[in-house]
C-alpha cells in the first residue's frame, strides 16, 4: 500500500519533522522557502496549513487539512465542506501561553504595574508610590470565562490556583472537554467552575464577575455576543479581557463603556479590524491594555502542534476519529 502523502506548510524544525515521520504509513514533505508548491499539491492527501491561499482546486487528492491555528473563521469553510475535506484545528496548542497572557493583563491591571513602568524611566519614586496605593488582588475575585474550550479551561486552572471563584459559560452541553489537550493542563472533566452556564444565560453570568475573559470562537452565532446590553450588565469596576476574536465584541459600544467608566478597564489582544487603525481611541485610553494579537505566541508552539498533528496522523492512518475536527 502506498504511503499517505503529507505536505507541511508549517515552520517545523528537524526534531518536529522527525516525530511526524515516525508515524507509520505516511510520507512527509516540508515545503522549503521559495520551493514550487505545485508538484506537491498534485499528490497531497493531507496538509498542515495556516490558510488556503495555495488554492484548494490545485490539490485534487486532498482529503484532510490540519490548521496551525485554533480559529478557522479565516478559511473558506463552505468550499472545504463541498469538497468533503476533513478540517481539524490546533485547539489546545495555544492554551498555556494564552492563559498566561490573560493573567499578565489582569495582574498588570489589579497591581497597577503601568504606573510603575511610567515612573521608572524618570526615577520618580515619590510619584509611583502613592499612585500605587490601594492595589487589588485576584484572590477572592470572581472570574467569568465565556467559552469553556481548551483556552477557557486553562484560564480556569490558573484562576483557581490564584484563589479566584470561577464561573464559566459553555455553548455545548456537558462538562467534559472533547478536544486535544496536553497532560497536566486545563480542566478535562470540567470540575473547576462553581457553576457552568449555557449561552442563553450570559446575562445572568456577567453581573457576578470582577473579571470576564472571552475565549469563544468567532461564528455567526457568537459575532457581537458582547454588546451594549452585555456591557451594561457588568458590575462597576469590572475588567474585560478578549484574547479570542475582535468580532465577538461591539467595539464602538466597548469604547463608549470605557469612556463613561461603565467598564473599569479592558485587556485586548484582538480587535474588530486588524491592525487596529491608528486613529482608534483605544490607543489613547489609560484604562486599556492592548497587545497586537500575540497572546498565542510561544517558543513551545511548534512542539505542541507537532504532538497534536502526529496523534491525528496516527488516527488518520488507522481510520479513527480525528481530534479537533470542525463539524
Amino acid at each position: 500500500m502506498d504511503p499517505i502523502q503529507v505536505l507541511s506548510l508549517g515552520d517545523l524544525n528537524d526534531e518536529h519533522l522527525g516525530l511526524l515521520r515516525s508515524v507509520p504509513g505516511i510520507s512527509l514533505h516540508q515545503l522549503a522557502p521559495g520551493e514550487d508548491i505545485q508538484p506537491h499539491l498534485a499528490t497531497a492527501e493531507v496538509m498542515l496549513i495556516h490558510d488556503t491561499s495555495f488554492g484548494l482546486e490545485r490539490a485534487p487528492r486532498l482529503r484532510w487539512l490540519q490548521t496551525i491555528s485554533a480559529g478557522v473563521d479565516h478559511l473558506p469553510l463552505a468550499e472545504i465542506q463541498r469538497a468533503s475535506i476533513h478540517l481539524t484545528t490546533a485547539s489546545g496548542v495555544h492554551a498555556v501561553p494564552i492563559a498566561e497572557h490573560v493573567f499578565a493583563l489582569m495582574l498588570a491591571w489589579v497591581r497597577r504595574l503601568p504606573v510603575a513602568w511610567h515612573c521608572s524611566p524618570a526615577g520618580d519614586w515619590q510619584q509611583a508610590r502613592p499612585a500605587m496605593q490601594g492595589m487589588g488582588e485576584l484572590q477572592g475575585a470572581t472570574l467569568g470565562i465565556v467559552g469553556y474550550g481548551s483556552i477557557g479551561r486553562q484560564v480556569a486552572r490558573v484562576g483557581q490556583a490564584l484563589g479566584m471563584r470561577v464561573l464559566a459559560l459553555r455553548r455545548a452541553a456537558g462538562r467534559r472537554e472533547q478536544g486535544w489537550g496536553e497532560p497536566g493542563t486545563g480542566d478535562p472533566a470540567g470540575k473547576i467552575p462553581v457553576r457552568l452556564y449555557r449561552t442563553p444565560e450570559l446575562l445572568a453570568l456577567l453581573p457576578q464577575c470582577d473579571f470576564v475573559v472571552l475565549a469563544l470562537p468567532l461564528t455567526p452565532a457568537t459575532r457581537g455576543i458582547i454588546g451594549e446590553r452585555e456591557l451594561a450588565a457588568l458590575k462597576p469596576g469590572a475588567f474585560l479581557v478578549n484574547i479570542a476574536r475582535g468580532g465577538l465584541v461591539d467595539e464602538p459600544a466597548l469604547i463608549r463603556a470605557l469612556q463613561k467608566g461603565q467598564l473599569a478597564g479592558a485587556g485586548l489582544d484582538v480587535f474588530a479590524c486588524e491592525p487596529l487603525p491608528a486613529d482608534s481611541p483605544l490607543y489613547r485610553m489609560e484604562n486599556v491594555f492592548f497587545t497586537p494579537h500575540v497572546a498565542g505566541n510561544s517558543q513551545a508552539h511548534n512542539g505542541r502542534l507537532t504532538r497534536l498533528f502526529a496523534e491525528n496522523l496516527r488516527r488518520y492512518v488507522e481510520a479513527q476519529p480525528l481530534l479537533n475536527e470542525v463539524e
